[in-house]
């Protein structure tokens, strides 16, 4: 299909992109990470550039910013930034652009920031970079800065380390780093993927103020078409490195020309507010129930007056019937993971009960609990890190079970028949975990997890890091295993859009307390909390654009 695009003046683009196509190594599945990309960024406004993991959105941004690996060269095209040509431009000519002429806020800010500088030496580097100023200024810019992104304390922040900072606060940073010079061009690489709802709302209002105040012209890369609902003036969709459609975020949104993009739509997860039917009779007896659960970290010396102290868990009560799903939903920090690894007994619990088949496992030592874990599973958030690099699906799959006393060949059937029914071929099992995607890794996690044909299943942001379309897929896996096997979950999130499309109860969490538990019809439609009323007011796209 041709795509089209309004013709845009040299004057009115702040960058244009022509004929842009960047080789892959040879032996990959495609012979291009980007093929033949033409579009526009006008000034002024706010761009977004859409579509699954693969498509080749960060590549095109990395191309901007002339940060592109050897391997991966530019063989064909121009691009044009603020009128200055770049491809094939001297490394010194890239630096004296970097950070003054276009920026970059990356998507994981505890990787991109460096560890063992505080932030105010982080934000002050990039003018000191560029020789502007004397220390005494860009010391008093950069706490300008740290106040304009909304950070509390900003004298305080200036010493802090990234690690002692929540992931809103790093992202927050990396946007005052990113504005230190006031760029042209700003380049918002996955921004708010990983942040819950008010903290991802707040990022994107800011990002808007931003923009609006100082006139800039931001490409904003995304595959959550609910961001681009609130912020996007213009959007580009990519598939596999072309773009297969672009106009405004209007012409997009409301009337998509393409099949992906379609696709791409049809896929973000919407927020139902209607309670899940069940398809299959369940018991309505407990198979969980959580009473007075309390759990508080302590960090540091009480001796030198030091000691910092966080109560995670805050009398926590619910109970799972049998086959059924209950949501945690949360901010960051809200206790929701940390009730996930007390379920499970990865920590102890300092108080309460957790009676699991009518057995408190609060009270059982590792020794006495470790005959139940087969019982009760975990789905981890980073498929990736949670399995083992040196070990192949197969053996991924059956060291457990072998350990408990399964036969060997009986563990290896199993395992073939159940990466089946997750979606994965029979080839699978003798491949390591780098060999496949993100989405395919966690179908793995899940075949994993139900090796062992558990009573529980707690699922730790499951879906949290997939592509929407791919989300999509593992939730429906989940029902439908669900369904099948009479499974029970405790399926944990910070989207609430997944949550009502999931759960059959919903318990919202604020700083370790439970503070509104039921169906989604009530959480959504008639929360009695102001904070479940303020979680829903900032789930993307389901809310009115900010004008």
């Amino acid at each position: 299909m041709a795509v089209t695009t309004e013709a845009v003046t040299a004057g009115d683009a702040a960058l244009s992109v022509r004929g842009l196509t960047v080789d892959l190594p040879k032996g990959m599945e495609r012979a291009h990470a980007v093929e033949n990309v033409s579009f526009d960024l006008r000034r002024g406004q706010i761009l977004c550039i859409i579509g699954e993991s693969g498509s080749g959105k960060s590549v095109t941004a990395n191309t901007i910013m002339g940060l592109l690996p050897k391997i991966i060269p530019v063989s064909s095209g121009a691009i044009n930034l603020d009128g200055t040509g770049i491809v094939d431009a001297p490394a010194k000519k890239l630096r004296q652009l970097r950070g003054r002429v276009v920026s970059m806020i990356f998507q994981d800010p505890l990787s991109a920031l460096n560890p063992l500088m505080t932030v105010g030496e982080q934000v002050t580097e990039v003018m000191a970079a560029h020789g502007v100023g004397t220390k005494a200024s860009r010391r008093d810019r950069a706490l300008e800065l740290l106040t304009e992104v909304g950070l509390p304390d900003p004298d305080l922040m200036y010493h802090q380390y990234p690690f002692r900072l929540s992931g809103g606060q790093r992202q927050r940073v990396m946007i005052a780093m990113a504005l230190a010079l006031e760029p042209t061009v700003l380049i918002a690489d996955e921004p708010t993927t990983a942040l819950d709802v008010t903290t991802q709302a707040q990022i994107l209002k800011l990002i808007r103020d931003i923009q609006r105040r100082k006139d800039m012209s931001v490409m904003f890369i995304t595959h959550d078409f609910g961001v681009v609902a609130e912020i996007a003036d213009s959007v580009v969709v990519m598939e596999k490195g072309r773009i297969v459609e672009q106009g405004t975020a209007d012409q997009v949104l409301k009337s998509p020309s393409h099949p992906y993009t379609k696709r791409l739509i049809a896929a973000v997860p919407r927020l139902t507010g209607e309670d899940r039917k069940l398809k299959v009779q369940t018991s309505d007896e407990a198979i969980l129930t959580v009473n007075g659960l309390c759990k508080t970290y302590r960090s540091g010396s009480a001796l030198f007056g030091s000691q910092r102290v966080v109560p995670a868990v805050q009398d926590a009560s619910f109970t799972l019937a049998a086959g059924r799903t209950l949501g945690i939903v949360g901010e960051s920090g809200s206790g929701k993971s940390s009730l996930g690894r007390l379920l499970i007994k990865l920590q102890d619990s300092d108080s309460g009960q957790i009676l699991f088949e009518g057995k408190d496992i609060v009270k059982l030592s590792e020794s006495e609990f470790r005959p139940l874990r087969p019982r009760i599973q975990m789905i981890f958030q980073d498929p990736f890190a949670s399995l083992n690099p040196r070990s192949t699906i197969g053996q991924i799959l059956t060291v457990g079970p072998v350990a408990h006393g399964m036969p060997y060949a009986q563990a290896r059937e199993e395992a073939r028949a159940l990466l089946s029914h997750v979606g994965l071929d029979a080839g699978a099992f003798g491949r390591y975990p780098h060999e496949f995607s993100g989405g395919q890794r966690q179908r793995i996690g899940i075949a994993r997890a139900l090796m062992f044909k558990p009573k529980l299943l707690i699922a730790d942001e499951a879906v949290s890091a997939l592509d929407v379309s791919i989300q999509a897929q593992i939730l429906k896996l989940l029902d439908q295993i669900q369904r099948e096997t009479g499974v029970s979950m405790v399926f944990i999130t910070h989207d609430l859009r997944v949550a009502s499309q999931i759960c059959d109860e919903i318990a919202v969490m604020q700083k370790g307390r439970v503070v509104e538990r039921g169906p989604p019809s009530q959480i959504f439609l008639k929360p009695q909390s102001d904070y479940t009323r303020e979680l829903v007011a900032a789930i993307p796209g389901e809310r009115g654009r900010d004008t």
